[in-house]
């Protein structure tokens, strides 16, 4: 597929206009991204979290090294760099770093719940990438979604108003992973699925070496057998083979339709938290749960069937 070198910029339609197919695909992917927040539990148990955030970019930028070298693809072209900046502060560096730092300090379920939300800020990212106008009701409920994560996390955090660093981490976690959600998945249109995540890793791997190679002189990682393989999921699984899945099912698409899916990722986080760490899922958990997922769902229908007239109909 030939990369787009043209100074101005042309968003690419989704490449089937049926979203079955996109769909089982995005479903993969978030089957392999619903262990991310209880193994970087795990992680963190002994490892740094800096090593845990960066050493797992380095390991999947490896990876991708390889298969970009062996599969001889073509470098992006043009504004596809700058696009892929967007993708790598917000999938390879962004996410990854400050949901390592907050889980060392919040339980799985916890983390989960906050990034609940994550549906409904991709959903609003690919409205303003795709230059749609959506109806007013589409922002409140979106807001009602933000809020009601807001209020999950004060509580959680000792009362109303009451936010722990810990959850300014994880909302900057999901702002940066729903940046680069919308925008890679525009990009998979152009560059293929794997290549742009692949690509998008190999840009950022000079500063997470450097990252990594910081947290090593400060402290020598020591961990178990077990952190140690939840390390490895991170870098192999959750950085890399998830987000081949997850792209592709983004760029089959339709975006919105496939997006929906993200949904029950937050379920399966908490699940696993419960099953594998043995957290006990508080009442207010369980609730809090279901209120931002419930809200996250509604806003992303919203979008999906909001009809954007005139020059703001959806991705072009």
């Amino acid at each position: 597929m030939k990369a787009n070198s043209s100074a101005i910029e042309t968003i690419r339609p989704p490449l089937s206009t049926t979203p079955g197919n996109g769909l089982w695909w995005g479903l993969l992917g978030v089957a392999a991204f619903s262990f991310t927040v209880p193994f970087t539990r795990v992680a963190v148990g002994g490892l740094e979290p800096l090593f845990i955030g960066s050493g797992r970019a380095v390991v999947a930028a490896v990876l991708a090294a390889c298969a970009l070298a062996l599969t001889r693809q073509r470098p992006p072209r043009g504004v596809q760099w700058a696009r892929l900046m967007l993708v790598a502060g917000g999938i390879v560096v962004g996410f990854p770093l400050l949901t390592s730092f907050a889980l060392a300090a919040v339980p799985a379920s916890h983390g989960a719940v906050v990034i609940a939300v994550l549906p409904a800020a991709t959903a609003a990212m690919a409205v303003i990438r795709g230059r749609e106008r959506p109806r007013s009701a589409f922002w409140l409920i979106t807001a009602i979604g933000a809020a009601a994560t807001i209020a999950f996390a004060s509580a959680q955090s000792g009362g109303f108003g009451q936010l722990h660093w810990s959850d300014l981490l994880l909302f900057g976690a999901v702002a940066a992973a729903a940046i680069g959600y919308a925008e890679g998945g525009l990009l998979a249109r152009e560059l293929g699925a794997w290549q742009t995540v692949s690509w998008a890793l190999v840009l950022a791997a000079p500063l997470m070496v450097f990252l990594m190679g910081l947290s090593m002189s400060q402290q020598t990682p020591s961990g178990t057998p077990v952190q140690w393989a939840a390390f490895a999921y991170l870098g192999v699984v959750s950085m890399f083979l998830g987000f081949f899945a997850w792209y592709q099912g983004l760029a089959i698409g339709p975006m919105a339709q496939v997006g929906q899916v993200q949904l029950i990722q937050p379920v399966l986080s908490i699940g696993w938290a419960a099953l594998l760490l043995g957290e006990s899922l508080a009442w207010s958990t369980i609730v809090g749960g279901l209120a931002v997922i419930f809200c996250a769902g509604l806003a992303v229908r919203t979008r999906n069937s909001t009809p954007t007239p005139g020059r703001g109909e959806g991705p072009r």
